[in-house]
């Protein structure tokens, strides 16, 4: 089978609560962080929300459609990037203009409560590998 119909195939799988989430709320939300570069620490805000996205690619490809390994991606960067956010939100002195201000805490509650299901599916993805490989 072709991989864009597979990939469309899983797509179209998904319980729509998911697709709304994911495609209208979470993806744009991360890819509008494009917008404030130039603001303080939005190189490495941007660098990770992206990251968060384009590396989920790779289990995509590989299980050719959407899967628990998703999660991966999301954990390493975005793990990250909602520390650095809260460094800014609540620790840092550094001054941050209101929209940039208001977007980091649409950016860190998007992406907690991506992580908030991550967790679990990295959990569930790691213990079917161990399973795996006992049973080889």
């Amino acid at each position: 089978m072709n991989f864009l119909s597979d990939i469309w195939r899983s797509y179209l799988s998904l319980p729509t609560w998911v697709k709304i989430w994911v495609f209208l709320i979470l993806i744009p939300v991360n890819i509008v962080s494009i917008y404030f570069i130039g603001d303080p620490g939005s190189n490495l805000i941007v660098s990770l929300a992206i990251a968060g996205l384009l590396f989920n690619t790779v289990p995509m490809w590989f299980d050719r459609g959407f899967s628990s390994a998703m999660a991966i991606p999301h954990v390493i960067f975005w793990t990250p990037l909602t520390i650095i956010i809260i460094y800014y939100l609540m620790i840092s002195e550094i001054s941050l203009v209101d929209n940039y201000r208001y977007f980091l805490s649409i950016l860190m509650v998007c992406n907690l409560i991506s992580l908030f299901f991550d967790f679990p599916d990295l959990y569930k993805w790691l213990s079917n590998r161990k399973n795996n490989v006992k049973n080889v």
